[in-house]
């Protein structure tokens, strides 16, 4: 966490809270904008909601299948089903 930004933030009367606007500029946040909250023991992590989770998972794992033709995957596992 060498490169971590930090910044201290106080909790409004409805319990609101304002991200500082070096934390929204770094997370490339905007107004409007919604953001995924993840608690895990006692820190909690904010990260932007992807605007489209297809876009956001395509590619992933990509190495995994590098090599595979795709297919011919699909065929044998069609082949594995029928006993």
């Amino acid at each position: 966490m060498s490169n971590a930004l930090v910044d201290t933030v106080k909790l409004g009367s409805r319990c609101q809270m304002v991200l500082p606007a070096r934390i929204r500029k770094a997370l490339g946040l905007s107004e409007g904008d919604e953001v995924l909250v993840t608690v895990s023991g006692n820190a909690a992590v904010v990260v932007p909601k992807p605007k489209s989770y297809a876009d956001r998972l395509m590619g992933l794992h990509r190495d995994v299948w590098r090599g595979v033709d795709p297919d011919a995957y699909v065929r044998e596992e069609r082949r594995s089903w029928e006993g």
